[in-house]
């Protein structure tokens, strides 16, 4: 999503251990020189071991792919939560090797496994067994892994083990049971997490291996990658492709400090509670959102005359019975009043922390399709569906998002990593309007935008009654209707035959075009973005908008 927009070939910072990204800082260096060692040299173990998230695979796949000598025969092992037979049947598997009788005998495995290993080794190769995630093992596949390397000639041994593990490899290793296992281990190493400067490194060498041409992350961001990260590789790509979303919602070709910090703070937010999908209860009914909201007005009337003040404006109908207004009293004031000042989001999010819950959200959405949101039945997409409705759950840049000129919910990360859920309504210049739990509240678009990192949630209508994805070979009435639209929208996007049912190469051009044109993925498919945004250019009836709804008053 992010990638074209900061002139990138591919996500930089993906967790799977792509060995072109391999970064090798002084440790990596040391732990790859180990590893080389152990397939290079006849000898028991090699073991390998390192805090989750510090590169160990990224390592071994490095070592396999780059490093591994012509004449070497290797059996990998990636999940070792295996008895003893499974473990032994695994690496005949993997070496191809055919055990003719007795599939489930310890002996038949062995022997057949020793008669490879010897072939192999009077052909002149060397066989290599790696075995990740090893702190996994069984005191009985360990005791068996020991015995594998007795399997030898007078001169030499005929397996090479290599053990890649978390730090309880060692403590396992360490037992006085397996005493005998830990002697034959030839070459131990610790991988440990980047420093300050490997971190910044880091970071740049993926950068550049994806394609950047400038500097993305500055200095204080690259600071605050490794103090939230402590320089675990797995943390920084979590952390640092979050912060690019961040900056591309924003529109930002720099990612900085703040939004590192938001970003860690929106990942352990979601570890916690997955937007959309966690059900929570209302804390509190229409009384505490009045309250709540009497909170938020108090902040802006510093020193104002004493008189009665009805606040909770518009609060969210939820089936429930409609408050009295909470009246605030506001002390009388001095001879010079100090001047007014408008809350923070921020601090309007700290207060009104209730009304940002998920339920709350979706029942402002609701109500802004005049469709009510009920609590503990159905979720919120099939009851949007009983209304012609259909859910999207995306991310954009705000320039997307506008595009979309859907009301939607987003999710905001305060300035004390808090995730928050609020409903943007409304759209004017440099100004948007936010709903929090029914609450309508102003700020500037820069403002908001300084607390997003392009999630939302939207409702919308499928032109056909359903929400599916028009492309090459599509036929019927979406068909038409797509043709019929963007030749409605602007003439150069006119088909030759308006009346063909059938998405044709001509159509797909017309569909790159159109995407191209308003920034979209060029894709040729008119998926539910590319419908939604046509229809918000055909200026549909009956569909809240963010751009025509008025904006509180004050």
């Amino acid at each position: 999503m992010y990638t074209s927009f900061f002139g990138l070939n591919e996500k930089p910072f993906s967790i799977t251990p792509d060995p072109r990204y391999l970064f090798l800082s002084e440790r990596h260096g040391e732990a790859l020189a180990h590893l080389v060692y152990g397939v290079t040299e006849s000898g028991g173990f090699i073991q390998l071991t390192g805090e989750v998230g510090t590169g160990k695979t990224t390592l071994v796949r490095s070592l396999l792919l780059n490093r591994m000598p012509e004449n070497a025969n290797v059996a990998v092992v990636l999940n070792p939560q295996l008895s003893v037979v499974e473990f032994l049947a695994t690496i005949c598997e993997e070496l191809h090797i055919e055990v003719s009788h007795n599939k489930g005998s310890v002996k038949a495995l062995t022997d057949a496994l020793n008669e490879h290993l010897l072939s192999a080794h009077s052909q002149g190769r060397r066989t290599i067994l790696v075995v990740d995630e090893a702190q996994n093992l069984s005191p009985a596949v360990l005791e068996q892994v020991r015995l594998l390397t007795n399997l030898e000639t007078s001169k030499q041994k005929l397996l090479q083990i290599i053990l890649i593990g978390q730090p309880e490899l060692r403590d396992l290793l360490a037992r006085n049971d397996l005493r005998q296992l830990a002697q034959r281990i030839t070459a131990r190493y610790h991988l440990e997490p980047l420093s300050k400067e490997e971190t910044a490194s880091y970071i740049e060498h993926r950068l550049k291996v994806a394609g950047a041409l400038g500097e993305v992350f500055g200095g204080g961001a690259k600071k605050e990658v490794f103090r939230l990260s402590q320089g675990v590789p797995r943390l920084i790509n979590v952390i640092c492709d979050r912060a690019l979303l961040g900056a591309y919602a924003q529109e930002s070709r720099r990612v900085t400090a703040r939004l590192i910090r938001q970003a860690a703070a929106e990942v352990k937010g979601q570890l916690e509670r997955p937007p959309w999908v966690r059900r929570t209860g209302f804390a509190a009914g229409l009384v505490g959102v009045a309250i709540i909201a009497s909170s938020i007005w108090s902040v802006t009337q510093r020193e104002v005359q004493t008189q009665p003040v009805a606040v909770a404006e518009e609060p969210v109908a939820i089936a429930q019975p409609e408050p009295q207004p909470v009246v605030v009293e506001q002390a009388a004031p001095p001879d010079e009043a100090e001047p007014e000042r408008e809350p923070t989001l921020h601090e309007q999010l700290q207060l009104a922390e209730e009304l940002t819950q998920t339920d709350y959200a979706l029942a402002a959405l609701f109500e802004t399709w005049g469709i009510e949101y009920r609590t503990g039945g159905r979720n919120a997409c099939a009851q949007a569906g009983d209304a012609g409705l259909n859910c999207l759950y995306q991310r954009a840049s705000w320039t997307g998002l506008q595009q979309m000129d859907r009301p939607a919910i987003l999710t905001l990360v305060d300035d004390a990593g808090s995730s928050h859920s609020v409903v943007l309504t409304a759209i004017r210049g440099d100004v948007a309007e936010l709903s929090l739990g029914g609450v309508r509240v102003t700020h500037p678009v820069t403002e908001i935008i300084g607390y997003w990192f392009g999630e939302f949630m939207l409702l919308w209508r499928p032109p056909t009654g359903a929400a599916v994805s028009l492309g090459p070979g599509s036929q019927g009435p979406g068909v038409s209707w797509l043709r019929n639209s963007l030749a409605a929208i602007d003439g150069r996007y006119a088909s030759s035959n308006l009346q063909s049912e059938t998405f044709d190469t001509e159509l797909e051009q017309i569909v790159r075009r159109f995407q191209q044109e308003h920034r979209l993925d060029v894709d040729g498919l008119a998926g539910q973005q590319t419908q939604i945004i046509i229809n918000s250019l055909l200026a549909v009836e009956g569909t809240p908008r963010l751009s025509t709804p008025r904006l509180a008053q004050d």
